[in-house]
């Protein structure tokens, strides 16, 4: 009886240091990310194509510099942004993108009559995208949507709102962002 009680202590003490042993050292392949994800505070750059609704293309980075960007940033439309989430490098994804999740809808308050001569005439025709400053020193690139007899009406929405965005995105690349660094392009 003696001898079943100290073959169990030393048993149960064998075990108690294996999983003290496993504790204190956990095993290399469960510590390491072999294959990182697209996740808050990571560097991730992208290759994309952005079209509309008509299959028009927006822009497209396909066969130049990838966009890079720090996930979780706000750096990209939220609902791209969120897309992303998960993705591993490699991964391809098509992504449509309502305007509510994107350049938000277009907003009737944004549209402004100023009078004709603060207008360059050679920039006198509808469909002109302008450029300019606000008070603040913030650039504004308003587009002329209508010209009266003494007024033009210019659209200050960004020239995507209400739009849904279709996006063909592959990442391409995935690293820890360094504290503190400021996003670069590769």
């Amino acid at each position: 009886m003696q001898l079943h009680r100290a073959l169990g202590r030393v048993f149960a003490a064998g075990v108690l240091g294996v999983v003290l042993a496993m504790t204190a050292f956990p095993v290399a392949s469960q510590t390491a990310d072999p294959k990182p994800t697209v996740s808050e505070g990571k560097l991730v750059s992208l290759q994309y194509t952005l079209t509309l609704d008509d299959k028009s293309v927006v822009e497209s980075n396909v066969g130049a510099e990838p966009l890079t960007y720090t996930h979780g940033s706000r750096q990209l439309i939220p609902g791209l942004e969120k897309a992303l989430e998960g993705l591993t490098v490699g991964d391809t994804k098509q992504v449509t993108v309502a305007p509510a999740d994107g350049y938000g809808e277009t907003d009737p308050k944004a549209l402004q009559e100023v009078q004709k001569q603060l207008i360059p005439a050679d920039a006198l025709k509808v469909g002109t995208r302008l450029q300019g400053k606000t008070p603040s020193g913030q650039m504004v690139f308003p587009m002329v949507t209508e010209i009266k007899t003494e007024t033009v009406v210019l659209d200050f929405n960004h020239p995507l709102a209400g739009k849904t965005l279709h996006f063909d995105v592959k990442v391409v690349d995935i690293k820890q962002d360094k504290q503190g660094e400021a996003p670069q392009k590769n």
